[in-house]
């Protein structure tokens, strides 16, 4: 909007806030004052839950919120708090089970109506200005809630109570529910393959998201027991959502979802931690698979990444890119015409990439059908054979085809990126990084992710306050209170900070690996029930509506849930430390969800994995030496297994001031130290082969185990 006025989302430091704050409506952020100002006025509370990438929040703000008229019905009637969900993901998790109660679905832009002290009585996502797509008009839905809030005020309080009932119910596992075994174990695999799409790839029907802890989860159980139907569900899965529109196939990295079941027309908002997410599973197939395609996938999304979701000056990683400029271009941007593709190729290359990404008069998009969604049709063997071309020249054609359609496509008007960055997706990117470093020796990608890692461990830890959810916001200098940090963003930062120090055998990552976890394990655990809140109780007065709900996040939805990244992590401590307390943590955790995670199915990719790594005897594999040991590292590295870590160090950081507990007992004593050449030592449990020098010998040892 062009107005001089604003409202109180000029305070905001949130991208998604601050896109609001000239709007007529009298907005306000989460907080006890809002809530406070509610029970003064007696007026319930209009939430709504977005963020800067969602396409129909923004819809919805330009057809309701900037309306002039509608804001007078609003501000009369309610007090309007606005919430990023990105920002504040306790909140918008909560309001979310909320909705799907009420209505049965869930998503954003989520619209509740609120009792005054937080307690949800109405809900849905979008509701349009005026009434159509079957959805009564927005107005008229604010209408009949504030006229039960002053009318039917016992039913409204009955309904508010029942939902905030179900929300604590939804959530809450108390007690020791169900035995752990490889039995279990196969049986989440086996749901995951059960609903894997044999036509298309992919799992279920449309629409269609990645699900990369799922993926993973199917990738370790191939290798590790030969299931070829969980190779095929990944392998498929992998090539289909590389070779369709999903993928960005001229810049790289991967739209948020597809719409359809083929992987053709996506959602365009491309997201930091489905990137992460989905190059490590690149990263794994390659490892485990030797499919050169994936390491190409890969390397392609850290380009993008690189390119678009980096501060290349300090470290850190960027939270999205937006879909399209505007409301009605829907994915411009990324999409083309048959005629825009050719006013920028010649004749030959333009005849190589209509076959090839299926280019035509006629596209994919139902807002202007001439614009397509580039995906690869057919092989490039067969599309030169089609234009009786040798493949030497349709591969030239294409690459210059390529590179003229990004360079054009880089002079339209760009989506907007919100440069916010949040520890969880950050941690995510910076062991993804760390990974595609080894496995794929990707220049520069490990320096990137140790000098991220650095700048969060300094501005988002605090020894007083421990870890902040926002390590910085996208408009510099923007400033308030302090998000905390929350299961996942502890959770995640550690496991980043382990495989930093298994990358370079720097202690200082190990000991704030350590200080994570046992931070993680005060402010969350649950020593009555077990398992791990999401979040910390705080005072009364910011415990608002349904914060008050305790929940234990077992669901990949579709970041790694927080209970079995924390027991994976808690896992991986005591393989270095031999604390039995942790192990203890670990499976009490995981006993308190048995009985219930196999209806989480395709979902539990995270659990399945923690569960792998508790029921596995831990497999480490140390490669000490310089760069000559590199070959020894990438033999090591042969294959996904969750139950395997493998350790680089220098021969000097082999000492036994400079390692953590377990591993001062064995490696400083080793004779090959002495001779000053590179060999690697392969423990299972607490037993240690002797040291080899060579990567057959390695690879030998490794098939032992």
């Amino acid at each position: 909007m062009t107005t001089t006025t604003t409202n109180a989302l000029s305070r905001a430091r949130s991208a998604y806030l601050r896109s609001a704050l000239h709007q007529p409506v009298q907005w306000s952020e989460w907080s006890s004052e809002a809530f406070e100002r509610a029970t003064r006025e007696d007026k319930p509370v209009l939430l709504d839950i977005g963020a800067v990438w969602c396409h129909w929040c923004h819809v919805m703000d330009r057809e309701s919120y900037e309306d002039a008229q509608l804001a007078v019905v609003i501000n009369d009637h309610f007090v309007a708090v606005k919430v990023d969900r990105d920002e504040r993901p306790d909140v918008d998790a909560r309001y979310q089970a909320a909705v799907q109660a009420i209505s049965g679905q869930g998503g954003w832009p989520l619209t509740a109506i609120l009792t005054p002290d937080g307690r949800p009585f109405f809900g849905g996502t979008y509701f349009p200005r005026e009434e159509r797509y079957g959805r009564p008009g927005f107005e008229r839905v604010l209408l009949t809630m504030a006229h039960a809030w002053k009318d039917r005020r016992e039913e409204v309080l009955e309904s508010a109570g029942s939902v905030i009932a179900a929300i604590e119910h939804g959530e809450s596992f108390a007690g020791k529910s169900g035995m752990l075994s490889e039995d279990l174990a196969a049986k989440l695999v086996t749901s995951a393959v059960q609903q894997f799409d044999t036509r298309y790839g992919g799992f279920g029907s449309q629409p269609k998201f990645p699900h990369p802890a799922a993926i993973d989860m199917l990738i370790d159980s191939a290798g590790r027991t030969g299931d070829v139907n969980a190779r095929q569900a990944a392998v498929f899965t992998l090539q289909q959502m590389a070779r369709g529109g999903m993928y960005d196939q001229l810049g790289g990295g991967f739209h948020r979802y597809s719409v359809d079941e083929r992987w053709v027309v996506p959602h365009f908002e491309k997201m930091l931690y489905d990137n992460a997410g989905l190059l490590k599973n690149y990263v794994h197939a390659f490892q485990s698979f030797l499919l050169p395609d994936f390491a190409a996938t890969a390397r392609d999304a850290i380009r993008w990444m690189d390119t678009w979701l980096t501060d290349r000056e300090r470290g850190g990683f960027f939270a999205s890119q937006d879909a399209d400029m505007t409301l009605d271009d829907d994915g411009d941007y990324f999409t083309w015409t048959h005629d825009e593709a050719a006013a920028v190729l010649t004749p030959e290359e333009l005849s190589v990439a209509a076959e090839y990404y299926d280019i035509g008069p006629i596209g994919d998009m139902h807002h202007n059908p001439a614009k397509n969604v580039l995906h690869i049709l057919h092989p490039l063997t067969a599309v030169a054979q089609k234009l009786k071309l040798g493949n030497p020249e349709a591969e030239t054609l294409l690459a210059s085809a390529k590179a003229k359609l990004y360079a054009a496509r880089a002079d339209r008007a760009t989506p907007f990126v919100d440069r916010t960055i949040y520890a969880n997706w950050n941690a995510m990117a910076i062991s993804g990084y760390l990974e595609a470093a080894q496995a794929l020796r990707v220049a520069g990608a490990r320096e990137f992710a140790l000098k991220t890692l650095d700048r969060i461990l300094d501005e988002a830890w605090s020894e007083q306050y421990g870890l902040a959810h926002v390590v910085a916001y996208a408009e510099v200098g923007t400033s308030g209170v302090r998000v905390p940090g929350m299961l996942d963003d502890y959770a995640l930062l550690g496991h980043a900070c382990l495989d930093a120090w298994e990358r370079t055998g720097e202690l200082h990552y190990f000991s704030m690996a350590e200080k994570l976890t046992k931070q993680a394990v005060v402010r969350f655990y649950d020593r009555t029930s077990f398992g791990f809140f999401d979040c910390e109780q705080g005072d009364a007065a910011s415990m608002i509506g349904a914060l008050r709900a305790r929940r234990k996040p077992l669901q990949d939805s579709p970041t790694p849930a927080g209970d079995p990244s924390a027991v994976w992590l808690i896992l991986r401590m005591h393989d270095l430390t031999g604390d039995s307390a942790l192990r203890e943590m670990a499976e009490d955790t995981l006993e308190s969800f048995a009985g219930i995670v196999e209806h989480f199915g395709l979902y539990a990719g995270t659990y399945q994995l923690a569960l792998q790594k508790f029921l596995l005897p831990p497999v480490q594999v140390v490669v000490i030496g310089d760069g000559t040991a590199d070959a020894l590292e990438a033999a090591a590295s042969a294959r996904l297994a969750v139950n395997k870590s493998v350790i680089r160090l220098t021969h000097a950081q082999a000492t036994q001031d400079n390692l953590p507990p377990v591993l001062a007992e064995t490696i400083p004593h080793l004779p090959q130290l002495q001779f000053g050449l590179p060999f690697a030592v392969v423990c299972r449990g607490t037993q240690c082969l002797p040291p080899v020098s060579t990567p057959d010998e390695l690879l030998a040892a490794l098939g032992r185990y």
